[in-house]
């Protein structure tokens, strides 16, 4: 038989071929930088260094045993459900014990309002894919939660700060920055906030919720550390103030009241909203993990959860106060830092002509690190900023840090 003819552009078996790039990332996954609290804490994981960077919860105040049962009662009650698919909105048990957590707190709710998340991030990550284009603009306070920064900037949304102080948002300069910029929503941390520590007051709420409703404005309100008060009363959510009813999102967490390797959040959110956040989430994980979901529920319906709170409360007023003493000693006078009434962070201020970054050097060689303020602005940055967490560390060892940094800003600062 005659040997098959080859096409004229076909190559030798053989052959080398040159090989080709494949085609460019999306301009988004390169636009937006990597988290540097993230980094920081892969560099201080090394043994005896003392780290105010990562917010992260004390382990030695997890509630191992009350969980570990939880889990077992999860497999005893239905293995089968358990280990099997679920529905998107989150399993009824949890929903409804969210609902009644927040009805408790002065907020109605149904179960049905609210959508279980795998951690607060997806929660904040779902109302962005549901309302964010390119080239909208959101508004943010100054400064403000960073993997919120990111999480914005991803989906292409121009961020820009809200003028705020120790109090945080001014709403006369909110008011004036909605008509001038049009933006898509308002995302803000109102209660020990992230970074600063502060606490947004109920007449600036009510009035940021009357701003949002006059001017059409979507709210985001994030609260992770909402449980976390080490004194004072609790101030109503954003949510449940005249005006914002049909125009906030409300974000919650498990994180720091159970364990943050559950990964449980949730978000309560109108109908229009939770539908197409459904979708969202559909798309990106289909449903939060079901063992996770009815272990956290059995975990709330048999554990004295105010009990376990007022001891991490306790714990972590101590930690609080010493670092917030310890700085008084250790750093020149120059220096500002404040006392908030709850959460896990102390906010400071190095003196004029400092930076928080390059400081942040000197101190690993002294074994202390801490998250320049910095990339927590959204526009324009306070180099002399910084973020200290007081959580993870028993008090005397928030002594020997904060004498570590006291000791790393002399060196620093040549005196």
């Amino acid at each position: 038989m005659p040997a098959t003819a080859m096409p004229a552009n076909a190559l030798p078996a053989n052959a080398v071929v040159p090989a080709s790039p494949p085609p460019a990332f999306a301009s988004r996954a390169t636009s937006v930088e990597g988290s540097p609290v993230r980094e920081i804490l892969a560099l201080t994981q090394r043994p005896g260094i003392v780290s105010f960077a990562g917010g992260l919860p004390a382990p030695e105040l997890f509630d191992t045993e009350g969980l570990r049962a939880a889990y077992d009662a999860a497999f005893a009650v239905s293995a089968r459900r358990a280990l099997q698919y679920s529905t998107t909105e989150g399993a009824p048990e949890l929903r409804a014990a969210v609902a009644a957590r927040a009805t408790a707190r002065g907020l109605p709710t149904d179960a049905d309002d609210v959508i279980v998340t795998s951690g607060s991030q997806q929660a904040l990550a779902l109302v962005t894919a549901a309302l964010i284009e390119p080239g909208d603009v959101v508004l943010a306070e100054d400064p403000t939660y960073l993997a919120a920064i990111q999480c914005f900037r991803m989906a292409g949304a121009r961020v820009v700060a809200v003028p705020c102080d120790g109090e945080g948002i001014i709403p006369e300069a909110l008011a004036d920055l909605v008509a001038r910029e049009r933006p898509k929503l308002l995302y803000t941390v109102p209660t020990f906030q992230n970074p600063t520590g502060r606490t947004l007051p109920a007449p600036r709420r009510a009035e940021v919720a009357r701003i949002a409703a006059r001017l059409g404005l979507w709210l985001v309100e994030d609260d992770p550390y909402g449980d976390l008060r080490y004194e004072g009363s609790d101030v109503p959510w954003l949510a449940a103030h005249p005006g914002a009813e049909d125009r906030t999102a409300l974000i919650g967490s498990f994180s720091k009241i159970m364990a943050p390797g559950l990964r449980l959040g949730w978000l309560r959110a109108p109908a229009a909203l939770r539908r197409a956040a459904v979708v969202a989430k559909q798309v990106a994980d289909l449903h939060t993990s079901t063992v996770d979901q009815l272990a956290a529920a059995h975990y709330l319906t048999t554990t004295d959860l105010t009990a376990h709170i007022a001891t991490v409360r306790t714990a972590y007023r101590e930690r609080r106060d010493a670092l917030h003493d310890a700085l008084s000693r250790t750093l020149p006078a120059d220096c500002e830092w404040n006392l908030p009434a709850g959460g896990m962070f102390i906010w400071a201020r190095l003196p004029e002509g400092h930076d928080a970054t390059a400081l942040l050097k000197t101190a690993v060689t002294h074994g202390v690190a801490f998250v320049p303020g910095a990339p927590f602005h959204p526009n324009t940055p306070d180099p002399r900023t910084l973020r200290l967490s007081f959580t993870t560390h028993t008090p005397p060892e928030i002594r020997e840090g904060a004498a570590r940094l006291g000791r790393a800003l002399t060196e620093y600062a040549g005196i």
